[in-house]
């Protein structure tokens, strides 16, 4: 699968194949984008299009090298994540990767490194790499893949080079909706729009759990704005049990909100992720002024970002349903 195959950011592709046509890749890239929107999937076909010994600055995905990198089992390519039953990147992780990336190339062309999601380091391992960001191995390439730059050192991120990637438009993930799971179009439309851009999400069981979870979601936010104050502590203490579950709600409760703006301000339903709760969008947005909406939705965000630092999540999310009942 070649570097055309691959649907959306044609920016940073550029960026990238213009990298390796001229023997130009810095040591060091750092991959910034929501979360499912291909940025990993990137990160493997840089690394295949390096190792590739069929195509020169592409990649075939039929070579030894090419499936290699594939299967994770390529001699000269190391991916770095927080190991069985932890919830963080190591130091002693960070030593092991650098003990690698200090040996030459095996059989590839370069030493490669994958740390996904980087914002996973603690400080202490994010400290032991920069010291190799700072004094990089010749013949190697580290690429980091965060959401965003928010749970990285400064310092880690000034010696990337940063690439960002944005949401794929919902036309494109429709496409794919339709030619790789045989969907119909209007629910591919719907599951599109519920992904906001995330190819990974949308070619996922995610979001059948996402339209069941949804219905939940819907009923707390709505108890929680119609000022019943237990409901918010009882939402925070449900939701709040898993970071998985509580990250998942807030970015939904994002886009909601994002979408009783739209609808606020056109009063149309072409734009709206959730596009078949458009009644109680309605409902919705003829109770809150653009403002409160706009706090609303920031709120969600620098929740996520908070929990994602990984602070208690039960008192964040009380502290955002509070604020969501004070803004009601």
């Amino acid at each position: 699968m070649p570097f055309r195959e691959i649907f959306g950011h044609d920016k940073p592709l550029a960026i990238l194949r213009r990298a390796l046509e001229r023997d130009r890749l810095p040591h060091a890239y750092l991959f910034v984008g929501p979360e499912g929107v291909g940025k990993k999937t990137v990160a493997l076909a840089l690394a295949q299009a390096i190792q590739c010994q069929e195509i020169a600055n592409d990649f075939c995905g039929r070579c030894a090298d090419c499936i290699r990198v594939t299967h994770r089992n390529h001699p000269d390519f190391h991916e770095l994540e927080p190991g069985p039953g932890k919830k963080e990147i190591s130091i002693q992780q960070v030593r092991d990767l650098e003990r690698e990336l200090s040996l030459r190339p095996f059989c590839g062309r370069r030493k490669i490194a994958v740390v996904d999601p980087a914002c996973l380091m603690n400080t202490a391992a994010q400290n032991a790499l920069l010291k190799t960001l700072e004094e990089p191995p010749q013949g190697s390439l580290i690429i980091l893949i965060s959401t965003s730059t928010g749970g990285l050192l400064p310092t880690l991120v000034s010696r990337c080079v940063r690439l960002f990637f944005t949401p794929v438009p919902v036309d494109v993930v429709v496409e794919l909706l339709v030619a790789r799971k045989g969907a119909q179009r209007e629910q591919a439309r719907l599951l599109a729009n519920l992904a906001m851009g995330s190819p990974g999400r949308a070619l996922s069981g995610e979001l059948d759990l996402l339209v069941e979870r949804r219905r939940v979601w819907l009923e707390k936010i709505a108890a929680v704005g119609a000022g019943d104050y237990r409901a918010a502590l009882a939402a925070a203490e449900e939701l709040g049990a898993a970071k998985e579950e509580t990250l998942r709600f807030l970015e939904w409760a994002e886009g909601w909100y994002r979408d009783i703006m739209v609808y606020a301000v056109r009063k149309d339903d072409n734009q709206l992720l959730n596009r078949d709760c458009e009644e109680v969008i309605r409902q919705q947005a003829d109770r809150y002024s653009l403002e409160r909406l706009l706090v609303l939705r920031s709120r969600a965000a620098r929740t996520a970002a908070r929990i994602q630092r990984n602070v208690n999540r039960r008192l964040a999310l009380e502290n955002f349903f509070l604020q969501t009942l004070r803004a009601s």
